[in-house]
């Protein structure tokens, strides 16, 4: 998306949390989903700092309005690893995308397109940290998954079989 274009996005969301806020207080769940979608810009921009700030906002608001297991949760604290990751804080992101995993298996079972997304990400944080077996087999599974839920041809299983296909061979 070109900088213009992020620009016009955060200042929308920064209207609507403004909005938010003054309609539901800070710490409702509309108002988490904002500061989480504001912070997909502002990680978009670069301003992981920020972004970084924005998850835990988000994350610490649902964990007190639907406990820790939601998938509201998973969903936030997989966007946390996301920015974890980029900042080369991998230890801590690869804690983040269990902890979502974990989560997502709970609820979806094992074979759902969102378990896949964290079986992905943490693939991609194993990797990173030179785990390249487990790294191979997370990717493995999560194109498993996506192959069976979305289809070959979907763009979600062309990502991840790219992930897989970087892979140094063994």
């Amino acid at each position: 998306m070109p900088r213009g274009e992020l620009d016009a996005t955060q200042a929308a969301f920064e209207r609507a949390l403004r909005i938010a806020e003054a309609a539901y207080g800070p710490d409702h769940p509309q108002v988490a989903t904002i500061v989480n979608n504001l912070g997909e810009v502002l990680r978009a921009q670069g301003e992981l700092d920020a972004a970084q700030a924005g998850y835990e906002r988000a994350l610490r608001i649902a964990e007190a309005a639907y406990g820790p297991d939601n998938p509201q949760v998973a969903t936030f604290v997989n966007n946390l690893g996301l920015v974890l990751h980029e900042r080369g804080e991998l230890d801590a992101a690869r804690a983040a995308y269990e902890r979502a995993l974990r989560i997502a298996e709970a609820v979806y079972g094992p074979n759902h397109p969102n378990v896949a997304r964290n079986v992905n990400n943490l693939g991609g944080v194993l990797r990173d940290l030179g785990e390249l077996d487990n790294a191979r087999a997370a990717f493995e599974r999560a194109l498993a998954t996506v192959e069976a839920a979305l289809g070959a041809d979907h763009p979600f299983t062309a990502t991840v079989r790219a992930n897989l296909d970087a892979l140094p061979k063994s």
